[in-house]
């Protein structure tokens, strides 16, 4: 089984893409939804959070602020996020799997869970007019162009996407 990492800058369209990846059948291990379902899963995992970091779970976006905190928040979910990651990815079936991620690459906990790199990228004013939370959010993220294997650059209308999604499989499958 070959796993790709999908990548990308808040507001590339990384989810969009998946979503349609998901509608073709192929499997799709969402980070971020995987990680909320976690936080409630994991007995102890919230209160532990708001114990460690001092601040109640309704404000725990605010983390991204605060790298010292995020740091903090990383190392306490990361271990649950793998070993959910390595559990789901035994389960699969398919030759050809996909992890969305918007920090994987950066994060060295996760190397080795995935084949190659999909990068998805769009634009700075197309994706801040996606969601405004990309100004504040792309000092989080690096993505080193060495370890990119594949890029779709989202700049047009959902069709176009789906065309160039479909045009990338070609390459993969």
């Amino acid at each position: 089984m070959r796993t790709i990492l999908v990548t990308g800058p808040i507001g590339s369209g990384k989810s969009e893409l998946c979503r349609y990846l998901s509608s073709l059948d192929f499997p799709v291990y969402d980070c971020d939804s995987r990680t909320k379902m976690l936080y409630s899963l994991v007995p102890g995992l919230k209160c532990s959070i708001e114990e460690r970091l001092g601040i109640p779970w309704q404000r725990i976006g605010s983390v991204f602020a605060e790298p010292d905190k995020l740091r903090t928040l990383e190392e306490m979910v990361y271990p649950h996020v793998l070993e959910d990651l390595k559990a789901w990815k035994a389960a699969q079936t398919a030759p050809l799997v996909f992890v969305e991620s918007a920090v994987a690459l950066d994060k060295p906990q996760f190397d080795g869970l995935y084949d190659r790199v999909l990068l998805v990228t769009a634009p700075y004013e197309l994706r801040v007019k996606r969601n405004p939370r990309a100004a504040e959010r792309d000092a989080l993220q690096h993505f080193d162009p060495a370890r990119i294997d594949l890029t779709v650059v989202n700049d047009g209308t959902q069709e176009e996407l789906y065309l160039k999604t479909r045009q990338l499989l070609c390459k993969l499958i």
